[in-house]
């Protein structure tokens, strides 16, 4: 079992950065490719990036390519979420998420790749 806590979560100002943790215990997490999603108040939770479990490919939704950087550091059991530029319609609720596959180099936007999920950081941006 892994267990998934996000962090790094808040109030913004439209244009502002924050990074956004997810820290895994009970299970090393350096064999699964690990993805972020978000969800925002009635709407479906949508993908935001993704990463492999070797660092080496990354995946973006088009919304935050150029803006949002995903990262892991493996040795602390963590990924992180840097974004950058963010808008108001970006408001929502950030979960991470461990892929039920190990060593996936090319890492899934589907929600069903995932198996392990933690409960979610606010992200809220005003205007």
């Amino acid at each position: 079992q892994v267990q998934l806590v996000e962090s790094g979560g808040g109030l913004v100002q439209a244009g502002a950065s924050l990074r956004l943790s997810c820290t895994a215990s009970g299970r090393p997490i350096s064999r699964f490719a690990m993805g972020w999603f978000r969800q925002a108040l009635g709407k479906e939770r949508e993908f935001v990036g993704a990463i492999s479990w070797n660092s080496g490919n990354t995946y973006y939704a088009d919304s935050v390519k150029g803006r949002f950087t995903i990262s892991r550091d493996n040795a602390k059991n963590t990924v992180y979420l840097q974004m950058n530029s963010l808008k108001p319609e970006e408001t929502a609720i950030y979960y991470c998420a461990a892929d039920r596959v190990e060593f996936r180099l090319v890492p899934l936007r589907m929600i069903y790749a995932y198996d392990y999920w933690g409960q979610g950081t606010q992200v809220t941006v005003s205007s």
